[in-house]
């Protein structure tokens, strides 16, 4: 299972706004603008320099490297080298065989994620590629993960995770044999074409042609580069000193063009992001000794438990979406009886307080039996034939016999099953924290329905370095919407409803407990929200029904009960008023068993 998920990682994604394939596609437009430009450019920047008193294949002493020695010996600074791309051209070469030999890094062992060598043509072609029948060999390989392998050199994919990492600190080659001898002018090589890693950059190096695996001819290196700075921009060097005035003023012109395209890129590309889910090449899974991440044992392939349905057959290379998808038909694959089981189930218990099986997220040896297997099966059999319509088994279930019949108890079924368990009569559910708060504000009048936005919070506000929980003695038309947009934080319970059975939101709850204690009485007695919701129904029903304390009687039953009161219930009612008080007889009903319970 985690090998069908190892695809799937946390990070920065973009959120795609109404206008985002516009954008996409007018930025489509513009790259071969930006790739033409780039070309037109390339003539401009400058060759790699070799010192001239170098013999072939040696580069001089790190000591040399020096900025104002440098200039010294080269007419000419290119710019540093830089974790994400570097460019080395120079006069064309022929060659069958090209080395890159790291000298110097700025820590451990050095990494580079794609190394390409590029044709002399007018469409200069990669031949680096190991798909174009290019070879790859080093001096070493690290050997600690199993990211950074030599293949991933000329892969032709970009990034840390294709990467290779030398077996050794601050040096160490890679050499890519191409299938036939051609015209090079161009190598490209970077630490991390995605920039997210800076580390292991290679900043001191010597590139060497050959068309034999001998007699090496330096062609760059870096020493006629500037020193290296962390953190610096990618550069490129891009003089007009020196040059004829129309091919100055030609290169000017480019230049512009450039910055103005590539600004027009950058805001058609800033999209904005957000946090969540993201796909990227699925990494190796190991079996894990005694579930330790560092005693890895041999490789498995995505699958899902055979125990529940037919096997998944799936190889351990297979992209990261077929994973998904497989497993995505293993779950509703009609020979996997469990999912629809356990939907099913789930429904049954959100309508009757309790599944057919009491334990809704085991139907495994260690949870209960369902009460009704038959009953179960049919639901799961309906609800495949039904095309997977959780509607249609709403529909379903409140339409049943079950489901309509009476809550009245029964002497004689009380002695046989005095638990319930084959709903001989509808049971009574208390409502949970959340619709008991939301009926109270909608009988009160003070439920505001708005949609979206941000939510509310049950807890004082404070500026603390560690947020202190403090629940709020006084509301507010903020605190009045519905409880779904409550702010709830994992393991804190406002003073009022929390006491109603809220689970702790840090664990996983397949069903909520329906306890009654004393001080959820008394939150619905005396508690602040309580009181002020009170005196808000007891002024929505003066000006719904006057002063006349039977029609205020009439009226708060049919707010709170949805039913006409009896007569009797309008003679109690009207004598606690004229005792007690409006407000109070308000407070009773919030408190009433018909108010918190489903009958």
């Amino acid at each position: 299972m985690q090998a069908v998920f190892t695809g799937v990682q946390h990070g920065d994604r973009v959120l795609r706004k109404p206008d985002y394939e516009q954008r996409v596609k007018a930025a489509d437009e513009l790259r071969p603008l930006l790739a033409e430009l780039n070309k037109k450019l390339e003539r401009f920047e400058p060759l790699a320099q070799i010192q001239p008193s170098s013999p072939a294949g040696v580069t001089a002493s790190a000591t040399d490297s020096s900025a104002s020695l440098a200039t010294n010996r080269f007419s000419h600074l290119r710019p540093p080298v830089h974790p994400r791309k570097n460019v080395d051209r120079f006069a064309s070469v022929e060659a069958k065989f090209v080395r890159f030999t790291i000298l110097d890094t700025t820590d451990v062992e050095p990494c580079i994620d794609e190394l390409e060598v590029f044709t002399a043509e007018e469409k200069p072609r990669n031949v680096a590629l190991a798909e174009k029948g290019a070879k790859a060999t080093a001096s070493g390989t690290y050997v600690g993960s199993d990211l950074h392998k030599l293949e991933n050199i000329n892969d032709g994919k970009y990034g840390n995770g294709r990467s290779w990492i030398s077996n050794e600190k601050g040096k160490g080659w890679v050499q890519i044999e191409l299938p036939e001898k051609v015209l090079i002018n161009e190598v490209l090589w970077a630490r991390d074409h995605e920039e997210k890693f800076s580390d292991r950059l290679a900043t001191k190096y010597r590139i060497e042609m050959a068309t034999e695996p001998y007699n090496w001819k330096l062609v760059a290196s870096s020493d006629d580069r500037r020193p290296y700075k962390a953190g610096a921009k990618v550069a490129s060097d891009y003089s007009a000193d020196g040059l004829p005035a129309g091919t100055a003023e030609e290169l000017r012109g480019l230049l512009d063009q450039k910055r103005k395209t590539e600004k027009q890129l950058e805001e058609l590309t800033d999209f904005q992001q957000v946090y969540a889910g993201k796909f990227v090449d699925p990494e190796r899974t190991y079996r894990l000794f005694r579930g330790d991440p560092m005693q890895k044992r041999e490789a498995v392939k995505p699958a899902a438990l055979s125990e529940f349905g037919q096997r998944i057959e799936l190889p351990e290379n297979a992209p990261e979406a077929g994973r998904r998808l497989a497993l995505a038909r293993w779950i509703i694959d009609p020979q996997n009886p469990l999912t629809v089981r356990v939907m099913v189930n789930r429904l049954w218990q959100h309508h009757f307080g309790e599944g057919l099986v009491g334990t809704p997220s085991d139907f495994g040896r260690n949870g209960i039996k369902p009460s009704n297997a038959e009953l179960l099966d049919w639901l799961a059999t309906e609800f495949m034939a039904r095309g997977w319509s959780l509607k249609a088994m709403h529909r379903l279930i409140l339409l049943s016999s079950a489901y309509r019949q009476s809550s009245t108890p029964n002497p004689q079924a009380t002695r046989v099953d005095s638990s319930n368990r084959l709903l001989w009569r509808f049971p009574p559910l208390r409502l949970e924290a959340e619709p008991i708060r939301d009926a109270i504000l909608s009988v009160s009048g003070k439920l505001d329905l708005k949609m979206g936005g941000p939510g509310f919070d049950l807890f004082e506000p404070n500026e603390n370095y560690v947020k202190v929980y403090n629940s709020k003695k006084e509301f507010g038309p903020a605190d009045w919407r519905r409880m779904v947009y409550q702010s709830k934080p994992r393991m804190q319970l406002d003073d009022t409803f929390g006491a109603f059975d809220c689970p702790d939101a840090g664990q996983i709850a397949p069903k909520r407990n329906a306890s009654t204690t004393p001080l959820q009485a008394f939150n619905l007695l005396n508690s602040s929200f309580i009181l002020q919701q009170s005196n808000f129904f007891a002024e929505r029903l003066k000006q719904d029904a006057g002063d006349d304390p039977k029609t205020q009687v009439r009226r708060a039953f049919r707010l709170a009960f949805g039913r006409e009161a009896s007569k009797g219930e309008v003679a109690m009612a009207v004598k606690l008023i004229k005792e007690s008080g409006l407000k109070i007889f308000c407070r009773a009903l919030f408190n009433a068993n018909e108010f918190l319970y489903v009958f």
